[in-house]
Order: structure tokens, then sequence, then C-alpha cells
């Protein structure tokens, strides 16, 4: 008897919704916890080709802590393509302006830096205080 391979089909894919408290977590370490859920990496059916992936809702961004220096020392560029167009702030006065996005760039790099990957990216729902608008979709808590 010969047995057969697995291909997970579109329809296989069942998407559930999580939802995070990110309170007093370190930021490295939350979005290593939460890029395999976007990728799908913790099903028994994961395939790289496909989004396999649930849904995150990480809630408190605002309140997540990072070690040592990085608060003053950890920078962030972006570049508007003209010359002497570079501009970089630091950690602290991206929470400032942003609570959000330092979750959200920390778990974009551990994505693949794909088309697939930036439709994981949009699966990924991030609040600076303790409200979210998905309570329609019933998250469950996910522990980390």
């Amino acid at each position: 008897m010969k047995s057969k391979t697995f291909v997970t089909k579109p329809s296989d894919i069942e998407r559930r919704w999580w939802v995070v408290d990110a309170t007093g977590q370190t930021l490295g370490r939350l979005a290593s916890k939460i890029a395999p859920y976007l990728t799908g990496k913790n099903k028994p059916y994961y395939t790289p080709n496909m989004d396999t992936g649930d849904f995150v809702i990480v809630v408190n961004a605002d309140k997540i802590r990072v070690t040592g220096k990085k608060m003053s020392e950890k920078r962030y560029y972006r570049h508007s393509g003209y010359p002497g167009g570079l501009r970089s702030q630091t950690l602290e006065e991206l929470l400032k302006k942003h609570p959000t996005r330092a979750v959200e760039y920390a778990v974009r790099g551990m994505l693949p830096s794909t088309a697939l990957g930036r439709r994981m990216l949009k699966k990924l729902k991030v609040y600076a205080g303790s409200e979210h608008p998905h309570a329609a979709q019933k998250p469950e808590p996910l522990e980390l």
C-alpha cells in the first residue's frame, strides 16, 4: 500500500483569531512568538508557499519593554529617495509618536521579505491600548 502525500488546499485552511497582551513583554521575544502564528507554522498542515496563518491582535503595545540601552540607542531609518533624505529616530521617539510601529517593525523583520510575507503581515493588528474593534471575531487569548 502506498502512502499519499498530503497537499494543503485553500479549502483546508482554517483561520483563527488570537489576542496577545504585550504588557511587560520583551519586544523581540514577543515578535518571535507571534511570527509563527502569522505564517501558520503552528499548524500541522503548514505549507511554505501558502498563507496558512492565523490573525493576531496585539493589545497594550505601548507597554512593551526592551533590555539594555535600546530605548536610546536603537534607531529606525527611512529614506525619502532624494539625496540627503535619510531620516532616523530612536526607539524612544518612535514609541512616543507611534506606539504600535515598534511591534509591527519587529514582527515584519521575522516574516519573509516576499509578497507572501506582506500578505501575512496584513493579518497582524496592533493597538496601543487595551481596546480593539475585533470582538465580533471572538479572539482567543494567546499565552506566550
